[in-house]
């Protein structure tokens, strides 16, 4: 693009300048000197920008630090240098590439933005995409560095440990992002070795240091088994796109990733990893039970989830095959796992109460729980009660809706939200949906009340509202059930 007519007072001296920057990376400098430069209306084809161990025109006036008196100085009226904080933000970016036509560049675009100020929203623009591309791509390096630099520890003369790494960035990105390093690892002494330079945290204050070579870096170290051993375990073959992976991690990193080292073998274990998950996943399409008795069966031997093979039993439902009422809380406790019954423990023994007082007779109730296995944390001696996950629920879900296929329950009345996610398949708050009825696919009514173990871990006040709240949403099931 040609230069814009100029009427400045260098503008007839016809004097081309070479500005050497003093490092490849320093935007600062080169702001300033553009500055400068602009303000004495020295056009883009009159300036040469030079890097370290560049070349220059050989007729320039020379530049090589901020000091040089053979630069032109800007007038005492000069006016100041215009520039939108978008095109700053981008400069500062684009400035840590490694194309060499870079500063020009910018320097270009900086002239121009003196008589359009509104040049960085013209997306048509080709210098304008150019920088966004420049820009663009020094972000897609830095995150690759956030993402792959992997620390190897050594030991230090003292014995203090040291980490180090080694990277290849396409670009100068090293001391620019050398803060996100400082700030996450602030209480780490370590060292990022690259082909551009280094830089080295001793706990206090960051250090650069000359360029290295991969050999400097240590080799594996103990955590990198952990690596290994982590990267392996959630590793998903059903959703392996081997193109999408190489472009979001190139191999030019694998050799620095102990992770890496087990990809190939990964990628060739995929196809059967991913057949073993469909076959897991074909459990749902498996044939209904016929009998309740098989449900129970079916369920005992279930391995669909975690909880299955904590040594517990599995706990389904016991009353009337052909029940009114269906009850359905969240999970056997310990005492119905010992007994292979549900609610017949605390909880259970308080749900009998409000059934009585509400004049529902448990033994015409179907009893049944969301989740058939029991899933507990060790305390000393004693199994402790941990609610299972949505997913755990949703898992369970396929037997729950077996037994309720048989009972066939007009009225469902869930104990808890994990109950009702039981029901539904989705999570609902009990205080927003208790007190009204939910119709379900098949015409039953489902009634959402707090689970019995939540009012006995409530004392006072709060117990008193609560209890009146379950009796009265007990109440309400009852008149359903005494209804024609």
């Amino acid at each position: 693009m040609a230069a814009q007519k100029i009427s400045g007072p260098y503008a007839a001296l016809g004097a081309h300048y070479a500005v050497h920057l003093p490092a490849p990376d320093d935007f600062a400098f080169w702001r300033d000197r553009a500055r400068g430069l602009i303000q004495c209306d020295v056009p883009p084809d009159r300036v040469s920008w030079i890097e370290p161990g560049g070349t220059g025109d050989l007729f320039a006036a020379e530049g090589p630090s901020r000091s040089d008196k053979r630069m032109p100085s800007p007038p005492a009226d000069a006016r100041p240098v215009r520039a939108s904080q978008h095109f700053l933000t981008l400069a500062r970016r684009a400035a840590l590439h490694t194309d060499p036509a870079r500063f020009g560049l910018l320097y270009q675009v900086l002239w121009r933005l003196q008589q359009g100020p509104r040049l960085m929203e013209d997306k048509a623009d080709s210098q304008v995409r150019r920088i966004e591309e420049l820009a663009k791509a020094v972000r897609r390096d830095a995150h690759k560095m956030h993402a792959f630099v992997r620390f190897r520890e050594v030991a230090e003369e003292d014995g203090t440990p040291h980490f180090v790494a080694w990277f290849e960035p396409d670009h100068h990105i090293v001391r620019a992002e050398a803060a996100f390093f400082m700030r996450r690892f602030a209480n780490m002494r370590w060292s990022i070795l690259t082909p551009r330079g280094s830089v080295h945290w001793d706990g206090e204050t960051m250090h650069e240091g000359p360029p290295a070579r991969a050999e400097d870096a240590p080799g594996d170290d103990p955590v990198e088994d952990l690596w290994r051993s982590y990267y392996a375990s959630i590793f998903n073959p059903a959703r392996l796109k081997v193109g999408a992976m190489l472009s979001e991690m190139p191999k030019k990193y694998w050799k620095n990733l102990p992770e890496a080292q087990i990809i190939p073998q990964l990628i060739a274990g995929a196809q059967a990893r991913e057949a073993a998950m469909v076959a897991a996943g074909e459990r749902q399409e498996r044939a209904r039970p016929v009998t309740l008795a098989e449900v129970a069966q079916g369920a005992a031997a279930c391995r669909d989830c975690a909880i299955a093979d904590c040594g517990t039993r599995a706990v389904v439902g016991e009353g009337p095959h052909a029940a009114l009422l269906m009850i359905v809380g969240e999970q056997p406790g310990d005492q119905e796992d010992v007994a292979a019954r549900p609610f017949v423990g605390p909880a259970g023994q308080l749900l009998d109460e409000y059934l009585h007082a509400a004049g529902i007779d448990r033994a015409s109730a179907y009893v049944t729980n969301a989740v058939k296995h029991f899933k507990f944390t060790w305390k000393g001696k004693h199994r402790l009660h941990q609610s299972p996950s949505a997913k755990e629920i949703d898992t369970c879900r396929w037997w729950l809706d077996a037994e309720r296929a048989f009972v066939r329950p007009r009225i469902v009345l869930a104990l808890g939200a994990s109950a009702a996610r039981g029901m539904l398949g989705r999570t609902v708050s009990v205080n927003q949906v208790r007190g009204r009825p939910i119709m379900l696919d098949d015409g039953a009514e489902l009634w959402v009340t707090v689970h019995p173990s939540y009012l006995l871990r409530l004392d006072g006040v709060a117990r008193v509202e609560q209890a009146a709240l379950f009796a009265a949403d007990l109440a309400a099931v009852r008149e359903r059930l005494g209804a024609d």
